[in-house]
């Protein structure tokens, strides 16, 4: 029987003209991930630029992506060849690279990642992206650089200018913008809805539009109104550590207001963790 490579979720997606969700992953257990899959996401953000996740973390992430058939996308420490390939040969669905702040680097970074004739890529194909060399050498490189996604983070004032020149490198896919960090770096730390960031997100997505290339949104940051005109057909709706606190904060409020609730015999004599 015949062995196929997996299509990208998230580009079949945006072919049809839909959005695309991600979910940011910071903690470890791959269940996590089979939860998000379960849940309905078309893709996880995993990280190895915050999160001290190894590469056997990683790629039992990736896995258990694929298990349930939803994109990983990798947001790799920046750095060397090797790193921004080894997610990729794990089998990950694209690669996210952070602090990106010109054209010369986008173009190294293509030219690293993607095969001939869009880049230079060490040829392998016996890991799981190339199924174990099970298929054959031009589909696993037609695949590659046209199913898996490189994705360049614009986030600072630097790369912002460089924007235009950037998003009209051709062999890479989209663009997300790091408001938070791009908000650091202007002295506005956290003010995602100052003019000034919003005007620089709208930039950027106007760069992506104008050059082919989708726009990824890093959160609801905005009214999913404004993303979508802006031109962002990829939306992250959160992160696994922010929905675990708020679920934890909100059954504790629950549970504080039930026991505040109580008649008089039955409250706790003595103060407790809940109240």
């Amino acid at each position: 029987m015949p062995m196929t490579l997996r299509p990208s979720r998230v580009r079949q997606k945006l072919r049809d003209n839909k959005i695309a969700t991600t979910l940011k992953i910071n903690l470890a257990d791959p269940r996590v991930i089979e939860i998000a899959g379960i849940c309905g996401v078309d893709g996880v953000w995993l990280c190895q630029e915050h999160v001290p996740s190894d590469w056997s973390t990683i790629e039992n992430q990736i896995r258990a992506a694929r298990l349930h058939n939803i994109d990983s996308f990798v947001r790799v420490s920046k750095g060397s060849y090797s790193d921004y390939v080894r997610p990729l040969e794990a089998g990950a669905t694209g690669i996210i690279v952070p602090h990106v702040e010109s054209a010369a680097e986008a173009r190294q970074i293509v030219a690293w990642t993607r095969f001939h004739p869009l880049g230079q890529r060490a040829l392998d194909g016996g890991n799981i992206d190339g199924a174990f060399c099970l298929v054959p050498t031009s589909d696993y490189l037609q695949h590659a650089n046209e199913e898996i996604a490189i994705i360049l983070q614009i986030e600072s004032p630097e790369g912002l200018e460089q924007i235009e020149e950037i998003a009209a490198v051709p062999g890479f896919s989209g663009v997300l913008f790091g408001p938070g960090d791009f908000s650091h770096r202007i002295g506005k730390v956290g003010q995602l809805t100052d003019p000034i960031v919003v005007a620089a997100r709208q930039r950027v997505a106007a760069a992506c539009r104008a050059n082919g290339k989708f726009a990824m949104s890093a959160g609801l940051i905005a009214p999913l109104e404004e993303l979508v005109q802006e031109g962002h057909s990829i939306v992250n709706i959160g992160a696994d550590v922010v929905g675990i606190s708020s679920y934890v904060q909100d059954r504790l409020s629950s549970l504080r207001d039930a026991i505040n609730d109580l008649p008089v015999e039955l409250k706790p004599a003595t103060s407790t963790a809940y109240v």
